[in-house]
């Protein structure tokens, strides 16, 4: 057992004057299967390159391990697989390579294969295979699962549970509660690691969370109350002084005494406001204390248009074509208002095909496909890589409403500096963020998402749930988050 020792971390992107993160310390045991959470843009990626050296920062990081980063960047892609392996390994046992890939479910033909012919779901398990074959490795595991489906992302989760010494980058809730023991969150004003897997450190943090709303309240009323009554001895004491001023003794024969008296009470009155005033300031810092890492979640909404028929759209026995490539054979669902439907299968089993059909793309295609007349779809792609330009433009271009597009990005835990940036330069999550709020800001009888979450952080995840829950749009999607499947799908399609 070694530890990796971070103290007094600092680090800013060059020429920006916001840190990602300032002054954090921790450490890690590097025996731990450490699950990395946080919302989109807070540094997860950028902690795991400062990790391998990646970027000068402020600080310290110390480690008796070599770290190792997934997915590994291959250079020579049309290569033989095994070529590949070799290239990352140098000299390694045959036999350990093909456990390796026996526990991952990986067929053995894949290594006489060209790289670039492997699957997305192949190449993510091919070099998790390699990658923990070397010695004396920690690795880096940057968001695995977004070329993975559903079946895979259960195997890949048992694999790494039987794994120790890793980073785990994921906003998958099911995949990160089958393979980690520790929860390392990115929060507003810190870092935290906890024991556990993702359940039991958000019931921890919705627990604390509610425990520091209360205490918020109580001690603003309290702050209140003090305040009133700091208020009301303050004016007493002051009455009380001018009484003692005011009196003299000498004058009658009733008055003789009264200066001491008056004088005591006006210092007992000053003395009360002044222990008020104290308790009132360590009230205000008390509740200072709080609610820095509450994450805003504000409640998202959607306007959807009413269809003039119950039946939205319907596929009887439809096969899609790429050239001489089947990508789906024999499909038929219908779509009624109300509809929230899940297509699942494996990775090309024509999922996002079935997606790109309803929604009118010229495809080569046998079988019958009814769309109902004047049917407004909303469509969300898989791709981001086509994002570029400010946010104002996108909203011009796509004909959405600017300010009500803006207000969803920052419900989806966009800051208003983030408004200015080029979306090129955004993350992969905030990215998909863009696609998404330019969703729910458009009016459609049909919403159809083609993998919305990939990237997403969980909390934002969850508000979108709760978002299709109340709002009940008729919706066709695929996603893998098989969490997010079980709560929003009204019928599952599988291919």
């Amino acid at each position: 057992m070694s530890m990796i020792d971070v103290k007094n971390l600092s680090f800013a992107y060059e020429g920006s004057y916001d840190n990602i993160f300032e002054n954090v310390s921790f450490r890690i045991d590097t025996d731990w299967k450490l699950g990395f959470t946080g919302r989109n843009g807070r540094g997860k990626t950028t902690f795991l390159k400062l990790l391998l050296g990646k970027y000068p920062y402020q600080g310290k990081i110390s480690a008796s391990v070599d770290f190792e980063y997934f997915p590994f960047a291959v250079g020579d892609r049309d290569a033989n697989t095994m070529d590949v392996i070799s290239g990352m390994l140098g000299n390694f046992e045959n036999w350990r390579l093909m456990r390796e890939l026996n526990l991952l479910e990986v067929a053995e033909d894949v290594l006489v294969r060209p790289f670039s012919t492997l699957s997305n779901g192949e190449q993510t398990k091919v070099l998790l295979a390699a990658l923990f074959l070397r010695e004396n490795s920690f690795l880096l595991i940057d968001e695995p699962t977004n070329h993975l489906d559903i079946t895979a992302r259960e195997t890949v989760s048992r694999y790494l549970n039987s794994k120790s010494g890793f980073i785990l980058v994921s906003h998958d809730r099911a995949f990160l509660d089958g393979c980690v023991d520790h929860i390392m969150s990115i929060n507003k004003t810190d870092i935290e690691i906890q024991k556990g897997n993702f359940s039991s450190w958000w019931h921890n943090k919705e627990l604390q969370d509610s425990f520091e709303t209360a205490e918020n309240e109580r001690l603003k009323k309290e702050v209140r109350r003090l305040t009133e009554t700091a208020r009301e001895k303050a004016e007493w004491s002051a009455s009380a002084e001018r009484q003692k001023i005011g009196i003299d003794p000498k004058s009658t024969e009733k008055n003789i005494g009264r200066r001491p008296l008056q004088g005591a009470k006006a210092k007992k009155m000053m003395s009360r406001a002044k222990s008020i005033e104290e308790r009132q300031a360590s009230a205000i810092e008390e509740k200072s204390k709080l609610l820095k890492n509450l994450e805003d979640s504000d409640e998202l909404k959607l306007v959807t248009l009413k269809y003039h028929s119950i039946r939205l759209a319907e596929i009887r026995n439809i096969s899609i074509f790429y050239g001489e490539k089947t990508a789906c054979k024999g499909v038929s669902f219908e779509v009624k208002q109300g509809d929230r439907i899940a297509l699942v299968g494996k990775n090309g089993s024509g999922k996002s095909s079935i997606l790109k059909l309803i929604n009118g793309e010229p495809l080569i295609y046998t079988g019958e496909l009814y769309r109902g007349s004047q049917l407004v779809i909303s469509y969300v792609s898989q791709e981001t890589s086509q994002l570029r330009g400010s946010l104002s433009d996108y909203a011009r271009e796509n004909g959405i409403d600017e300010s009500l597009f803006k207000a969803m990005l920052r419900k989806l835990d966009f800051s208003r500096v983030q408004f200015e940036k080029d979306i090129a330069d955004f993350s992969g999550g905030q990215k998909k963020k863009v696609l998404l709020a330019a969703s729910l800001s458009s009016r459609a009888h049909l919403y159809i998402w083609d993998e919305p979450l990939n990237f997403i952080d969980v909390i934002s995840r969850m508000q979108i749930e709760k978002l299709l829950l109340e709002y009940k749009p008729t919706l066709i999607f695929v996603e893998h988050d098989k969490a997010f499947c079980q709560n929003i799908a009204t019928k599952v399609v599988e291919l």
